[in-house]
């Protein structure tokens, strides 16, 4: 082994020693003497870099070739022993490989510009001394009688050779290696060495080529075309094909461009960005076989005349593109070693839009695919619009990103949306640069469906939140005008208040008027703060005008014709009925909006789009598009669209389309159902869950802040129940697609009236949450008169010591828990004062800590239980309390419970109890809870009387 080594180090020591004398030569006699040239043209300037990189390229491989030169004499004058690793060419050979490709293509560079004829032409004096040597030089290479030819003969035969003999000193040390690793480098340096010499073989034919492409050219041609790396592959003129009829005289594929030739004109199309079809199967003339080409902006057909020319055709066309893709030839040029025929027909690239249509100007980087935008990408055009997004067979769509900037102003509104071929259609936020922004639903690039518009500026504060079509308000939508201190909650028509509306003050008055235009036309009702109602007209300013009738809380009613002359103030003629002196509900609790805004016409917007996604298949890529509105910032939009989806909190699950419909056909069932239903609803990631969110911001803008006005309580309360009924209608076609994706069929169609007792029983208390801040306030604002005469009877009875006031509530005494005491009478009261029936009392104040209607009477069925309990212990046996007895015990618990806003918390219990219990215990229950607090109310109405009579006395 040793002397195999030995042998093969020393040939190589030898012929790396000549050939280091050669290029010493070389660079001695032809490249110093050239690179004293000083060109004056622009040509030969350009010629000379090119030519100071090719030396550059030299001196490494001279550089190289010495460095081996050395390290081979030092092994061979001091060891011993020799081993592969000692021969570089072999151990090294990735770094001789790229010294000598990176020469070669900076040499064929030189060659294609026809820099050598250049060369032989210099003036350099240098250059003149040294001729008679150097044509005694070069007739040792080449019998070349050429200058030019004998320069590019010599500049790359030398080596060129050399390669060959590093092969057969490779191969000859091969044949005597015995089987194992250092045979297995050698034949892997063997095999890239002759890789490298058919490289060469294949850059020196493509140069020649292409050299003479240039030459045939007219100059115009040329010096637009000709670059110093660029390669001719294939010319129609050698291997017959023609373009689309009338197209072009001559097609020439070069490595980065496919060109066609018409007359004194051509076009260039970057391979980066054509796409080859072989299956097309248009043919421009009969007999002709064709290839289509598809680019960016155009595509065309090339024909054949047979079979085979068409698939030599195809097949350079494929690898240069795939080559001009990856950035770098093969090695070698057109072998094996390629990464496949085909190259990707998804690609990633930068194009700038020319002919005419939407993206005419535009500059697009991102992915394509078959010659459209296709994939993540970015458009930008001159004019500063830009678009970053989704886009689908050339056309924006998906999620995306729109900046357009404001002609006036140096603004962008920015759109922040989904698409859908080309257009805004879907969810989206667009922030306008007058700091206005709109988070709702697209169509065709315009507004459409439910919509939120805001401006927060300190100047012209305002929201509007409703149904949009052609881009203007249009449809029941609410207005808040912030500088006002007004909330407008009723029709519009081509962004102007219009039919039905209802303005409610931030000082508690509102109306209901008919709108034309934003104007107030025909008569309407005004609801004042101190519960006088105005029916008739009157202007913007609450000011009564010609004739109406105003109602009195107290009952009286003044029917006439009102005037208001200036400096005389307000004036009436007309009859004053004063027969019905008695508070009036009808009058002071009246309720608006509830014919003029059925509650099935309002928020028809989100309902459709829900409606929209069942109907399209619950396909996940459309989720957010339809179903959007959970998310209110534009960084909840951007983490939306990365999957990382807003308001997670600590939700673990990933809920994915197929996965929720899943699990509702596997919690169908009623065990399981009202769970999954309360998961599903509390999740900001769950179809139901978002459709809530949407639910609970309409309803904040129409009820929270300024809306929370008594008059607007039934409009609220029904427009829950509402609520629930969609849910579970929307729950049920969750559950119907899930079944037929499944080949299983649905029930039957549910009733209507048990399809709404099942919304009532089960999906409202799960949604009462989200509404019952607004809600409980208007319920507050609308027994506001009741619980402060009730408050009043609690404070009264709470200066009764519980004998006394056991005594004052008529209890029984042998209902009394005293037995056990033995002590005297005012012992007995300081001691057990606020004492009795403490465990009910205190089960009782649960009742505020939740907004449950069912948990609500559960409490007050075991504040009962607590009662009948107490009362069982006192007289030692069950004892079940008759009505007579549970008044008064109940009585006495509500007046130490003290609970404040129970009128408010009665009648909410009452609407919205499931329907199921109406006759039952829990009835029963709150029936004699009602009659207590209404008790309350008139002992301390007759106490006022009293005391009001004594006062006139």
């Amino acid at each position: 082994m040793d002397m195999c080594t030995a042998e093969a180090t020393a040939s190589l020591l030898q012929v790396e020693e000549t050939f280091s004398a050669c290029l010493a030569r070389i660079d001695a006699l032809i490249l110093k003497p050239l690179l004293q040239a000083e060109p004056t043209d622009q040509k030969g300037k350009e010629n000379l870099k090119l030519f100071l990189l090719l030396n550059d390229r030299f001196q490494a491989l001279w550089n190289l070739t010495e460095e081996n030169y050395r390290i081979l004499k030092q092994k061979c004058s001091t060891s011993e022993s020799f081993c592969i690793q000692d021969i570089y060419t072999a151990w090294k050979g990735d770094l001789f490989l790229n010294l000598y490709i990176q020469y070669f293509v900076t040499f064929t560079n030189y060659v294609v510009v026809h820099g050598f004829e250049h060369a032989a032409k210099s003036k350099s004096e240098a250059w003149k001394h040294h001729k008679t040597v150097l044509k005694q030089f070069l007739t040792d290479f080449t019998s070349e009688t050429s200058m030019s030819m004998a320069l590019y003969t010599v500049l790359h035969k030398p080596i060129r050779d050399h390669i060959m003999q590093y092969i057969l000193l490779l191969t000859k040390l091969n044949e005597v290696l015995k089987e194992g690793s250092e045979k297995d480098v050698v034949t892997s340096a063997i095999k890239e060495y002759m890789k490298l010499e058919s490289f060469v073989s294949q850059v020196l034919d493509e140069a020649c080529f292409t050299k003479s492409l240039w030459k045939s050219l007219g100059y115009k041609f040329t010096d637009m075309l000709c670059v110093p790396e660029r390669r001719l592959l294939e010319d129609s003129k050698n291997l017959p094909i023609s373009a689309s009829t009338n197209r072009s005289d001559r097609i020439l594929l070069f490595d980065d461009v496919l060109v066609l030739i018409q007359g004194n004109s051509f076009q260039s199309f970057d391979l980066k960005l054509v796409w080859v079809d072989e299956n097309c199967r248009k043919k421009s003339a009969p007999g002709l076989y064709g290839l289509r080409i598809v680019t960016p902006e155009e595509t065309f057909f090339l024909s054949a005349k047979d079979p085979q020319m068409k698939a030599v055709w195809q097949w350079k066309l494929n690898q240069a593109v795939r080559q001009a893709l990856n950035g770098k030839r093969d090695f070698p040029l057109w072998g094996k070693t390629g990464e496949g025929t085909e190259p990707p027909s998804c690609r990633f690239f930068t194009y700038v839009f020319k002919l005419e249509g939407k993206f005419k100007s535009a500059s697009y980087e991102g992915e394509w695919h078959w010659g459209k935008p296709h994939g993540k990408g970015t458009l930008k055009w001159r004019d500063g619009r830009n678009h970053v997004g989704d886009f689908k067979e050339g056309l924006e769509h998906g999620f995306g990103i729109c900046l357009v900037p404001r002609r006036s102003e140096d603004r962008y509104d920015c759109y922040k949306c989904h698409w859908y071929k080309g257009k805004m259609r879907g969810y989206g936020i667009c922030e306008y640069g007058n700091d206005t922004v709109y988070k709702g639903y697209f169509k065709d690039d315009m507004r459409q469906g439910f919509g939120i518009l805001e401006n927060c500026s300190a100047e012209h504060p305002f929201k509007y939140t409703g149904q949009w079509e052609n881009d203007k308000k249009n449809g029941y939508g609410v207005w808040e005008d912030k500088d006002r201190g007004e909330r407008y909650i009723g029709t519009w028509l081509d962004d102007h208040k219009h039919g039905q509306g209802i303005v409610v003050t931030q000082s508690g008055v509102c109306y209901q008027r008919t709108f034309h235009a934003d104007k107030m036309v025909g008569s309407g009702i005004l609801l004042l703060e101190d519960d006088y109602i105005y029916e008739g007209n009157f202007t913007e300013d609450l000011t009564f005008v010609g004739k109406g009738k105003l109602s009195f809380a107290n009952g009286f009613i003044l029917e006439g014709t009102f005037t208001n002359k200036s400096g005389q103030g307000l004036q009436t003629h007309g009859i004053l009925n004063t027969s019905n002196e008695q508070l009036d509900d009808r009058i002071t609790k009246a309720q608006l909006g509830l014919e003029d805004f059925p509650v099935e016409k309002r928020w028809k917007g989100i309902y459709d789009q829900f409606l929209e996604f069942i109907h399209s298949g619950c396909k996940e890529e459309t989720e957010e598009s339809f179903m959007g509105f959970h998310i209110q910032t534009s960084k909840e939009l951007r983490k939306s669209q990365e999957y990382l989806f807003c308001q997670r909190g600590t939700e673990d699950v990933s809920w994915k389309i197929e996965e929720i419909l899943e699990e509702v056909v596997q919690h169908q069932g009623l065990e399981s159902l009202p769970s999954y239903l309360e998961k599903a609803l509390k999740s900001s990631l769950h179809p139901l869950g978002k459709l809530l969110k949407a639910l609970t911001i309409a309803f904040q803008a129409t009820y929270s802040g300024i809306g929370a006005n008594k008059h607007l309580l039934t409009m609220a309360q029904e427009e829950i129940k509402y609520y629930a009924k969609k849910i579970w209608q929307f729950y049920q076609g969750l559950l119907r697609l899930a079944l037929e994706q499944k080949g299983q069929l649905p029930e039957k169609h549910v009733e209507e009236d048990i399809s709404d007792q099942k919304a009532c029983s089960m999906v409202l208390p799960l949604i009462l949450p989200c509404f019952y801040p607004e809600l409980f306030m208007l319920y507050m604002l609308y027994h506001e008169r009741e619980d402060d005469l009730y408050c009043q009877g609690i404070m009264d009875l709470s200066l009764f010591p519980d004998i006394k006031l056991l005594e004052f509530l008529d209890v029984q005494k042998h209902l009394w828990p005293l037995k056990d005491l033995t002590l005297t009478t005012n012992q007995r009261r300081s001691l057990i004062k606020d004492k009795c029936f403490l465990s009910a009392t205190e089960c009782l104040q649960k009742l505020i800590t939740t907004v449950d209607p069912r948990e609500k009477l559960v409490i007050l069925q075991k504040t009962y239980k607590e009662i009948e309990s107490t009362v069982s212990r006192v007289v030692e046996k069950d004892y079940k309390l008759p009505m007579d007895d549970l008044l008064p015990l109940l009585m006495y618990v509500v007046s130490r419970a003290k609970i404040q806003h129970l009128g408010a918390e009665i009648h909410l219990i009452r609407d919205l109890m499931d329907p199921t219990n109406q006759g039952g215990l829990y009835d029963f229950l709150l029936t004699a809870l009602e009659s207590c607090y209404e008790h309350i109310q008139r002992m301390r109405l007759h106490q006022r009387e009293n005391c009001h009579v004594t006062h006139s006395s």
